[in-house]
């Protein structure tokens, strides 16, 4: 998928995520949408990698172009991979982003942590 194509379906993502609760950070190599601190979807060039809960996960696979999710190379349980065949209609794209906002809204906000400051490579 060339970088305009990721960039349509980020694009894509951001417009059915209309909630002003929504911050957009860059994670696992893909563009990431969090609600309130926590992770809600991530569209990158390998298509989505939605967050559904454990309890929904199985329900998840089972829908058409889904996989387990391993961004780092291994199991992330509650996270779901869609191929980008999954998400080629808005509406498909749509059912993802309200499985993933059913699961994400009911989750307590996460507190932001404090940045630490960056340790000096010189000793004084």
């Amino acid at each position: 998928m060339s970088d305009l194509m990721e960039t349509v379906l980020i694009e894509r993502t951001r417009e059915l995520i209309p909630d002003a609760l929504v911050e957009q950070k860059r994670m696992f190599g893909s563009t990431c949408f969090m609600v309130s601190g926590n992770l809600l979807i991530c569209a990158s060039k390998r298509g989505l990698m939605v967050r559904v809960g454990k309890e929904q996960e199985a329900e998840a696979l089972a829908r058409p172009h889904a996989s387990p999710a391993h961004p780092s190379g291994r199991p992330m349980p509650g996270f779901i991979r869609v191929a980008l065949e999954g998400v080629e209609t808005d509406e498909d794209l749509k059912a993802w982003i309200e499985l993933a906002r059913t699961y994400v809204c009911a989750l307590p906000p996460k507190a932001a942590r404090e940045k630490r400051p960056k340790a000096s490579k010189h000793k004084p």
